[in-house]
This record gives structure tokens, sequence and C-alpha cells, in this order.
């Protein structure tokens, strides 16, 4: 693994957890999940292919740990974290709050759609990925990526009450 490999993983630590929190909904699983993608990606190093984006390929991997991790959850049954707390709302309502809490429900919202609209959604418009780079992470057509896209646009409109 060169230097130039361990910085792009670095660079890319921020955007690699917006997508897992995006995935699991919980700040604990992100973690966890970002460190079983650098984890996978220093031991495959090998198979990057320098010609493609680093970031859709660290995605990929992300996905499939993801998906590997909730086949195992399945057949581990129910988990309960009994450190986890609410958060509370801040006492001091500045000038924040409004974008908080309608970040807050945009989170909220999102957390609704379907897994595969979700999924698209973050990385067309969080990670601000192209359609075929999106594609080319969930293994799916651009056509497919397009019409997700759209119903999920207009899924978190509808629950938004946007118009």
């Amino acid at each position: 693994m060169d230097a130039a490999f361990s910085e792009a993983l670095i660079a890319l630590l921020p955007n690699l957890r917006r997508f897992a929190l995006s995935l699991t909904r919980r700040p604990d699983q992100a973690d966890d999940l970002v460190q079983i993608t650098v984890e996978r990606a220093i031991a495959g190093a090998g198979s990057y292919d320098p010609d493609q984006r680093f970031e859709p390929w660290l995605f990929r991997i992300m996905r499939n740990a993801f998906i590997d991790q909730t086949r195992r959850r399945k057949t581990a049954g129910t988990q309960v974290d009994i450190h986890e707390m609410p958060e509370a709302l801040p006492t001091d309502p500045g000038p924040g709050l409004e974008a908080r809490l309608m970040l807050d429900s945009v989170r909220v919202a999102m957390a609704e759609l379907p897994e595969g609209q979700r999924e698209i959604l973050h990385l067309v418009c969080v990670e601000e990925m192209s359609y075929a780079e999106t594609a080319r992470v969930l293994e799916i057509p651009v056509g497919t990526v397009m019409s997700r896209l759209s119903r999920a646009r207009l899924a978190l409109s509808e629950k938004l009450g946007i118009e």
C-alpha cells in the first residue's frame, strides 16, 4: 500500500462515515462499518483499478460489508443497546435551531424511505456521485438509478410537505 492510497483513504473517511450512517442509522454501527471498510480496502488494495475513481470503489466495499452485517444480524437475533439514550434538543434556540429541526425532519423522512431509494438519494445528493458511479456502486443499471432517485425525491418531498 503506497502513501497516495493511504492519503486518499484518510481524506474520504468523513464521506465513508456519512454513507455508513445513512445505511445503519446508528453512530456506533456506522463507526464499525467504516472500520470494516477500511480494513477490507487495505487488504484488497491490489484489486483497486487506478483508472477508476477511488470513492465508488470504497462505497461498494462498504455496501457489501453492510449486507454481510445485515445477514449476520438476522441469524443473531435481537440485540438491545442499554446505553442508548435519546438526544436532547439544545436549550439555546439560536439561529441554527430551525436548520437543525429541518435537517432532523429530513433525516427521519429519509429513514422511512425504502432502502433502495435511501441509498441512491444519499449517494447522489449527499455524496454527489454521478448516476453512472452510483450504478456501479449498487451494481444496477443507470436507468434504475434515475427512476429510484425520482421516486425517492417525490416521496421525500411528500413526507416533508413540500409541493
